[in-house]
């Protein structure tokens, strides 16, 4: 077996001190030694962190220039002087386009394809001197004069809202701050609709802020006061309604104002009911709804516009267990379906004029798609962006009269690529119950399934979220390297459908669990891999799976590799001033109920952590992180190194200067991502 690149050093792990502390629960109580490092103010804590960043520097430090390769491979598959396909929106085409050395992107317009361009926002601006930056909203007024954005400057996903005078180009004075970046301009340009944070981070006021007014004087339109919803903002595409409500996971409630009237009150449309969720759509004299009121899988209504009652209500699609339908965008003619089937993303097209339900095709066995902006009420025309695994990013324009697809650019792999050298499948994994996981999985055709291939395997299985096999150039450093790449699409998301997903939350979340560990075994078994060869990653939700896994199953995998993870799940759900957590309930399950409480404590990691053998470690976190404070990951690894009984080193990572979502830019990622690869090659691998 290759020599592990930690041994013989004798560089010590940091080792923050032991202060007893102690959260009564029920019968017993959280004895949690580690909980002052939730004090990012305490000048220890910091120094702590920094500590963590420079003995994982040390350890790896032999990998920088197999680092540097990688990042240079990465880099040099992308084209940097780039450019998206342009939307005819009103008046202009907009597109966005990137530069060679900067980091984010660059939003134009123009007339015509021949008319002159006019940058109407550049990012690199923006985030110039800043560690951070992350563009939220971008949003044009009906006129075409003026562009609305938000920006987070620190990961914290508190966003700053700016005007900007196209006609003039300069800001405007208004400046909004503390909201969710959301931005919806009036029909009359005389101003927005936005969305307050309160201080839990939650979405819970909309406003109307009239131009060149302080954000003092903003009008409260609506405040949501049940801490378990947060507040939304939307427009129809027909720009008639705006839409604005209240959601939590598991239900939701619309009202609507006139664009025309901004100033009338909100309408209720349909009063909010527990595990009734609902979505609206306008088109011409109706409004469309998709609910999961007695249809899991969700179903189609149409109710006239001055008839929003329920009893007033027509089915337009029954539910169909083989088609989980997700959404539908309302054009003029045309209503779009979008929804699952067969375990892939599926689209299907309603036409007015009659009962036709077309579906739109697609060629491979495992793929996906995103819908484009797709900004006009009276088009033709749909794009999308399709890959799969081994097919490039291509964007399409589908015609919805003559149903044919229009290839308008296909991504450009610098360096060379040939799908044909790569192969991509799906298998069932069979969870403890019997369940059939999906597996997906890419590989170059030379790579030898003998047991002894190197795999990375990905999951995620929350929150309904499907982890989409899409292809991704960054996983060419591993496939050319001998690598099998695998997804598994466990309970939790909602690939299979609806009930995938209410199958692994709630007292069903160990089923997440029990598919992941079923999902690696069943690429061992089958000789994709094995246990030496195997890692396995997940990030924040997808952190919590692959760490409570390596509490119940140690042996199943070399390398665990875990982004920002959500791993001391038991306290941060009893602690209703973090962000998050009341909305969550729905999700994990309220801790003050026994019953979850218990449930959660069975598979919370930071509360399993045992005195056993554990895979090479890797975590992350971030300072600014919203989401997952960064304290959740730091004191885990104080506990894994505390308990565990081999010499293997657990590596934590902490980005100083940005939040959930790591470094910002399009270099920074890759910065990251080298970092972790490169001790995953180095130890699965005879490089």
């Amino acid at each position: 077996m290759k020599k592990k690149f930690w041994e013989n050093t004798d560089i010590p792990a940091p080792k923050a001190r032991k202060i007893p502390h102690h959260t009564p629960l029920f019968n017993y109580t959280i004895n949690d030694p580690w909980y002052w490092i939730r004090d990012k103010e305490n000048t220890e804590v910091i120094s702590h962190l920094q500590a963590e960043n420079v003995y994982a520097g040390r350890i790896t430090a032999h990998l920088q220039i197999l680092r540097e390769t990688l990042y240079n491979e990465i880099l040099g598959r992308i084209t940097e002087d780039d450019s998206t396909v342009p939307e005819r929106d009103g008046l202009f085409l907009y597109y966005s386009k990137t530069e060679q050395g900067k980091s984010y992107e660059i939003h134009c317009r123009k007339a015509n394809d021949v008319a002159t361009e006019e940058i109407i926002l550049d990012e690199n601006l923006l985030a110039a001197g800043h560690e951070y930056f992350d563009l939220g909203d971008l949003e044009i007024s009906e006129d075409h004069r003026f562009l609305a954005y938000s920006t987070d400057m620190d990961g914290s996903e508190k966003y700053t809202i700016r005007i900007k005078d196209l006609s003039e180009n300069k800001l405007l004075n208004d400046v909004i701050i503390n909201t969710n970046g959301t931005v919806i301009w009036l029909n009359d340009q005389s101003g927005f609709y936005y969305a307050s944070l309160d201080q839990t981070m939650r979405p819970y006021r909309v406003y109307l802020h009239l131009l060149h007014q302080k954000q003092k004087n903003d009008v409260l339109v609506y405040e949501e006061k049940n801490l378990a919803y947060s507040v939304f903002l939307d427009k129809s595409k027909s720009r008639k309604y705006i839409f604005l409500g209240a959601a939590s996971h598991i239900s939701t409630e619309y009202y609507y104002i006139e664009a025309d009237h901004p100033q009338s009150s909100p309408i209720l449309f349909h009063k909010r009911a527990d595990n009734i969720e609902y979505a609206l759509s306008h088109q011409d004299n109706y409004f469309f709804i998709v609910t999961n009121e007695n249809a899991t899988n969700f179903k189609l209504y149409k109710t006239e516009v001055n008839r929003p009652e329920k009893e007033n209500w027509i089915e337009v699609l029954p539910e169909n267990p083989a088609f989980y339908l997700e959404g539908c965008e309302c054009f003029k003619e045309y209503i779009v379906l979008y929804g699952r089937q067969r375990g892939n993303r599926s689209i299907k097209i309603l036409f007015n004029d009659s009962v036709e339900i077309y579906e739109i095709p697609f060629p491979d066995e495992v793929y996906t798609f995103s819908e484009g902006e797709n900004p006009e009420y009276d088009q033709h025309t749909i794009r999308l962006e399709y890959s799969s695994p081994i097919y490039p990013k291509t964007i399409f324009d589908f015609d919805l009269r003559t149903k044919t697809f229009t290839t308008r650019k296909e991504q450009e792999i610098l360096g060379g690529y040939d799908r044909s050298l790569y192969h991509c499948e799906r298998q069932f994994a069979q969870s403890a119950d019997g369940t059939s996981i999906p597996v997906s999985l890419v590989y170059k055709k030379t790579t030898p399934l003998d047991y002894k291939a190197p795999c990375y395997l990905t999951a995620y299985g929350a929150y309904g979220y499907c982890y989409e096999p899409r292809f991704s150039s960054t996983w060419l450093s591993l496939l050319d390297r001998g690598f099998v790449i695998a997804i598994a699409h466990i309970r939790g998301g909602s690939e299979m459908g609806r009930h995938w997903y209410e199958e692994g939350k709630l007292l069903n979340k160990m089923n997440s669990f029990s598919d992941l560990i079923a999902s690696a075994r069943f690429l061992c078994d089958r000789g994709y891999t094995c246990t030496e060869k195997l890692a396995i990653e997940g990030g924040s939700a997808g952190g919590l799976l692959v760490c409570g896994t390596a509490n119940m199953a140690p042996d199943i995998c070399r390398i665990l590799i875990a982004n920002v993870p959500f791993v001391d799940v038991l306290q941060s759900m009893l602690d209703e001033s973090l962000p998050l957590t009341v909305i969550e309930y729905d999700e994990w399950g309220n801790p003050q109920d026994k019953e979850y409480a218990q449930y959660i404590k069975q598979y919370s990691p930071y509360d399993n952590v045992k005195t056993q053998h554990y895979p090479l470690m890797i975590i992350t976190a971030g300072l600014n992180d919203p989401r997952v404070g960064y304290w959740e990951p730091v004191k885990l690894v104080q506990r894994i190194r505390e308990l565990k009984t081999d010499t293997q080193p657990v590596l934590c990572r902490i980005n100083m200067g940005a939040g959930h979502q790591g470094k910002s830019g399009r270099y920074g990622w890759i910065e990251d991502l080298a970092w972790e690869w490169a001790i995953a090659i180095d130890v699965l691998t005879e490089e």
